[in-house]
């Protein structure tokens, strides 16, 4: 498996990854079928999205922004404001933390799916217009 970094967010491949194949007619027709495989699911992401999402707009992922933001203050201030007793943390405080922490980083990967979505053509982007029809 391979791994990437994306920000502050480790991603695991677990697409199959063969043995190099000696015969040059068998690594065409192997990536012959990946790329069959690909553009299947690229053609089934697109239709579902498309369908549930429609498009999105700049004013989408600046809302998205906002709101991660927000998530990510809340998170770090009520981390600062627990520091700031010098003291372990009770439960209930260390389960406020995870949850703030939680939100933001559910936000994050929200944002990058957007992201994602648009640069691969499953979501159209449209300026200005809002997310849903």
């Amino acid at each position: 498996m391979s791994k990437s970094v994306t920000s502050s967010f480790r991603r695991v491949s677990d697409h199959f990854e063969p043995d190099l194949v000696q015969d040059p007619a068998e690594q065409r027709k192997l990536r012959g079928h990946l790329e069959q495989i690909d553009y299947t699911v690229s053609a089934a992401n697109q239709a579902v999205i498309q369908k549930e999402i429609h498009h999105v707009s700049i004013e989408d992922f600046r809302n998205l922004a906002l709101t991660a933001a927000k998530a990510r203050t809340a998170w770090v201030s009520t981390a600062v404001e627990l520091a700031k007793t010098h003291r372990d943390l009770e439960p209930a405080e260390l389960a406020r933390l995870s949850h703030l922490r939680g939100v933001y980083d559910e936000l994050s990967e929200a944002y990058e799916a957007m992201r994602r979505m648009v640069e691969r053509g499953y979501l159209t982007y449209h300026k200005g217009l809002p997310a849903k029809s």
